[in-house]
């Protein structure tokens, strides 16, 4: 990986205010041609990337979502996890054959990983390119809405759109764990050996919320994740799962 590809990934902050101009239809493909060359399992390439231009659909993904930017920005790209597209390459016999691998939980973990790692280079190439992206879970609110506003068929599950555009803004970089407490070697360290290097991250982070320069508040990360974890959110995903043939044994 070059010099300039590490400094784009490590400069990475979500953008959730871009300036009123839209992608060309050449950083578009670039976007996507490096989506595709991120790895993929068994060359399957189990996702498919949907841009969304149509105004009306992208008010309609907003309300869902209760973010503006999925409305304002220069592009929205919608990453479905895609299985469909396996069911209609062979013969009625052979699609048949193919029912219980299709929806077995390996298959939701292979789509879903291929998707976020197309994303991920989606996104390394929109930054290399002066753009500013976000990533858009709140999609999930109401996942069957989102499904029928793109028309999406079984075994194609919306998992998480990405709005691009050219920033409006500059907000201060957000601080990551530390690093011993993401990387383990050999063996999966105790909590205990983590827990004091998250206390300084909750120090670090609280520091961050007060000190910047919007939305400033009292929090850290331990707080955010005890939260987070309270209060069970899109209980509905599992049920739609299942009624698109995915993730059902």
């Amino acid at each position: 990986m070059s010099h300039s590809a590490i400094q784009t990934i490590m400069q990475h902050r979500s953008i959730r205010k871009f300036k009123d101009k839209k992608l060309t239809n050449d950083q578009i493909q670039t976007i996507v041609k490096a989506a595709q060359m991120a790895s993929t399992s068994s060359y399957v390439m189990a996702y498919t990337i949907i841009g969304v231009t149509d105004e009306r659909i992208k008010e309609q993904l907003a309300a869902i979502s209760g973010q503006p930017y999925v409305q304002n920005n220069g592009h929205l790209f919608v990453f479905c996890g895609d299985l469909h597209r396996a069911t209609q390459l062979g013969a009625p016999d052979e699609i048949e054959t193919m029912q219980a691998s299709l929806a077995s939980p390996e298959q939701f973990i292979v789509m879903t990983v291929d998707a976020a790692l197309a994303s991920q280079n989606a996104a390394t190439a929109a930054e290399d390119l002066g753009l500013g992206i976000c990533y858009l879970g709140s999609l999930r609110n109401d996942i069957r809405q989102v499904s029928e506003i793109l028309q999406l068929p079984e075994r194609v599950v919306p998992l998480f759109g990405m709005a691009v555009g050219y920033p409006d803004h500059k907000p201060e970089q957000k601080p990551r764990l530390p690093f011993e407490v993401v990387y383990h070697e050999n063996h999966y360290q105790p909590f205990e050996q983590q827990l004091p290097f998250i206390k300084k991250f909750d120090e670090k982070l609280q520091a961050y919320y007060e000190e910047r320069k919007q939305n400033s508040r009292n929090d850290n990360w331990s707080k955010q994740i005890i939260r987070k974890f309270s209060t069970p959110i899109r209980m509905d995903v599992g049920p739609f799962l299942h009624d698109k043939n995915v993730n059902k044994q």
